[in-house]
């Protein structure tokens, strides 16, 4: 892995700062508090997410960035021959390819998981492989034998074995379940052979059943089929005489009808020739009849002329009064159409005027209301800012001057004062500023007065108009009524003339002293009129009833015939109700025992295929017996597998501790005698994990701080070497954090000599110290220190001294 860029804004005390990385040795220098453990936190966090920073998510945003600035680091590196650039923010990230526009993840969980399977290390790992600080010497020099091993263990994912070493053992408890639930369930081997034994015996006896069901059904199907045919051909005889007897029946019913409508034809014979007697003394007395008749309908024509001639006088008499008050209206209204034009334009000025005065007020109110919102808006915003530094101020001083600034985790010590007086500066500003839109909020709360005089005359000019366009509206309704009245007119005179040639056409003489006597006489004669009419038509009917009688008398005589032949052939029939009734008693007794031979059949066939299920169903369980006793050999088998991997992961995680010790005491060995000179050949690890340190191959008793120090940091690289390793990565990255603490100039001197040397391993060096004495052996030199006013990190990167150019970079904003 190389790193090319890192760019971090607004994170912690990080506004605005840029890095840009080189091969070789990149020494970040600085006091403690400058920033310098922030840069590598941003690394982490670029690769990571939130997991690998320190704190909230929350105190992640610098103190000093705006409300709505956003935070966001980007980190450029390299990885297995391609080139990634990451982006995260506090809401969201993007990973980049090879300098591809469109990134391969988009999101915060994707673009993590993405990274750690790029990487092949989790976050531990990574910091285990590539980190190298203090204070992580210092633990493994605190750590005692045991716990050392367990360290290495861990670091080096051995302790994944153990992991493995609980699936099998979890997995193999759950064989040993299932294996004894197995046998829970399964039946005794004898039981199955007994149950199989009766089921077969079940079997034998309901075949056995079953035949001699079958025979009885077969023996009474046979005396069956005898006695139908002669039971089917009695049935036949028994019903033609029934369908004799009823044919006989329905002719004596049939004479029986024929005789009664005789004689009711015999009695409309005897109306009709009594209807015939009052018929002709009826027309004696009908004879003027017609005349009158006649008389009556010119009377009536008469009487109707005479109407229609008063109602079209009273029509000529109502048109006259209705044109005289149309005239009338039409004369007043005269006067209309010159009217129109005049107001017409009246109202058009007014309109104008009252448009301009509109357009003034709304311009006037527009400017009023939105300085008012302005001064709104601002003040509120001032209010919020304020807020937000009192709560900023009370933070600072609820932590005092002991405590660490919650932005950049620097201590406060002496810059308590001056971060409390630059919010006491603010909060002046900002109560200054509020009281200005206060008061401007207060003076802007009342209605201007010329927004108040252009109200009222824009009221007063409204009033004005709506008159004028009632005005208007009253002289264009007379002037549509002025052309509805003139065509009225019109329409009159055309209907007063029509009517009064109607009424010149009509000249009748109308007698209603006449017109009544006719009516009466009529209406007295009327009755007597209809009842001749019914008369007639009864005697119409006469030869028709004739026919009908002579068609009754001819059907009677049709009938006794057809009754002589039908009593004939009844008494040629020869049937006995005794031989049919013993016939029917052999048919029933046959039909039942057939019905019970076949019911017993039935009982026989279900009972022989439930005896069958039976068998089949003890075979399947001693089939499901021998399937279930080769599972749990199975299982048996499986669990002998299991204990064994038990035994091998136990023994593998026993072989691999033990050669642990001799692959790291080996790559130690070999960066402690250069970094020595070869005055310290070699480095082991006991039994115990104690440190021994050989002096020309012979171990020291005893050593000093700055030795067991220079130890534990040739340990450190030979465990990220080996981590490096085994997740597949080439170990060209090293990052050593406060590592010269306890070593003196010579030791310090000699570490940078050392990884100048081991160059082929690490391509990338980056060394973060306090140090300053350090940076003349190094490639690049980033300095960071802390900007007392404005409150943020700045870097200035320097070109080695032996180019004799120096490069500056800054980055950082107020």
């Amino acid at each position: 892995m190389r790193l090319n860029s890192l760019h971090l804004c607004n994170f912690r005390q990080h506004i605005d700062t840029r890095i840009d990385f080189e091969p070789g040795i990149t020494g970040i220098i600085g006091p403690n508090g400058s920033g310098k453990s922030t840069i590598l936190e941003a690394i982490a966090w670029a690769l990571y997410g939130n997991p690998a920073a320190r704190g909230t998510r929350d105190s992640i945003r610098s103190f000093r960035a705006p409300a709505r600035a956003s935070v966001k680091v980007e980190l450029d590196f390299e990885l297995g021959g391609h080139r990634y650039l990451v982006s995260r923010g506090l809401t969201n990230a993007e990973l980049y390819l090879d300098g591809a526009t469109a990134p391969i993840a988009t999101s915060i969980t994707g673009v993590t998981d993405m990274l750690r399977r790029r990487l092949g290390m989790s976050h531990d790992e990574f910091f285990n492989t590539y980190f190298t600080g203090q204070k992580e010497l210092s633990v493994m020099a605190a750590m005692g034998p045991a716990e050392r091993a367990q360290f290495l263990s861990r670091v080096l994912g051995y302790e994944r074995l153990r992991t493995a070493q609980k699936l099998i053992r979890d997995r193999r408890n759950a064989i040993v379940a299932e294996a004894s639930g197995l046998r829970s369930g399964m039946p005794d081997p004898e039981t199955v052979n007994r149950a199989l034994a009766e089921a077969e015996l079940r079997v034998s006896v309901a075949t056995t059943r079953a035949d001699a069901a079958e025979a009885r059904r077969a023996t009474a199907r046979g005396a069956m089929d005898g006695v139908t045919p002669r039971w089917e051909a009695m049935q036949r005889e028994r019903d033609a005489l029934q369908a004799l007897v009823a044919e006989i029946r329905v002719g004596e019913g049939e004479r029986a009808s024929l005789e009664r409508d005789a004689a009711r034809i015999d009695r409309d014979l005897a109306d009709i020739a009594a209807a015939r007697e009052e018929l002709e003394r009826l027309l004696v007395d009908l004879v003027p009849f017609s005349d009158v008749q006649a008389e009556l309908f010119r009377l009536d024509r008469a009487c109707n002329e005479e109407g229609r001639r008063r109602t079209l006088s009273e029509t000529l008499k109502s048109l006259d009064e209705e044109l005289a008050r149309l005239r009338e209206r039409r004369a007043k209204i005269e006067s209309a159409p010159a009217l129109e034009a005049e107001a017409a334009e009246a109202l058009s000025q007014s309109r104008t005027e009252m448009e301009q005065v509109q357009r003034m007020f709304e311009s006037a109110q527009t400017d009023w209301v939105r300085d008012r919102q302005e001064a709104e808006t601002k003040r509120q915003a001032l209010l919020d800012q304020l807020r937000d530094v009192e709560a900023q101020r009370e933070q600072i001083v609820e932590l005092g001057e002991g405590g660490i600034c919650p932005i950049c985790a620097r201590p406060l010590e002496s810059h308590f004062r001056n971060v409390l007086e630059v919010l006491d500066a603010q909060i002046e500003s900002i109560t200054v500023d509020g009281r200005y839109f206060r008061a401007r909020i207060e003076q802007l709360a009342e209605t201007p007065p010329e927004v108040t005089a252009l109200d009222e005359r824009r009221r007063s000019l409204f009033d004005n108009v709506g008159k004028l366009e009632r005005r208007l509206a009253k002289v264009q309704a007379a002037v549509q009524e002025l052309a509805t009245l003139t065509r009225d007119v019109a329409s009159k005179d055309e209907r007063h003339a029509a009517v009064a040639r109607e009424l010149a056409t009509i000249s009748v003489s109308y007698d209603a002293v006449r017109h009544g006597e006719v009516r009466r006489l009529v209406e007295r004669l009327t009755p007597a009129s209809v009842r001749a009419a019914r008369l007639t038509t009864q005697l119409e009917r006469e030869p028709q009833l004739s026919a009908e009688r002579a068609r009754a008398v001819a059907g009677m005589g049709d009938v006794d015939m057809r009754l002589a032949e039908l009593t004939v052939k009844w008494e040629s029939l020869q049937f006995s109700e005794e031989t049919f009734g013993d016939m029917r008693e052999r048919y029933e007794l046959s039909a039942a025992e057939l019905r019970a031979a076949e019911l017993s059949a039935v009982a026989a066939n279900s009972e022989r295929a439930a005896a069958r299920a039976a068998l089949d169903a003890a075979d399947q369980a001693r089939a499901d017996l021998a399937k279930n006793e080769a599972h749990l050999g199975e299982l048996v088998r499986e669990r002998r597998l299991h204990d064994e991997l038990d035994r091998a992961f136990s023994d593998l995680r026993t072989d691999l501790n033990q050669a642990l010790r001799p692959e790291i005491s080996e790559l130690a060995s070999r960066y402690i005698r250069e970094l020595t000179d070869g005055r310290y050949s070699e480095i082991e690890l006991d039994d115990q994990y104690n440190i021994i340190v050989l002096e020309d191959a012979i171990p020291k008793p005893v050593i000093s701080g700055g030795e067991e120090d220079l130890a534990n940091l040739v340990l450190r690289l030979a465990i990220s070497e080996m981590i490096a390793e085994r997740a597949g990565q080439a170990f060209s990255l090293l990052i050593l954090d406060e590592v010269f603490g306890s070593l003196d100039d010579t030791r310090r001197h000699n570490v940078v000599d050392l990884l100048r040397r081991l160059q082929d391993r690490f391509e990338q060096v980056i060394l973060i110290t306090h140090i300053d004495s350090v940076r003349e052996g190094l490639d690049r030199v980033v300095t960071v220190r802390y900007d007392e006013e404005s409150g943020t990190s700045r870097i200035e990167t320097e070109s080695p001294p032996a180019s004799g150019e120096l490069g500056m970079q800054a980055g950082a904003a107020d």
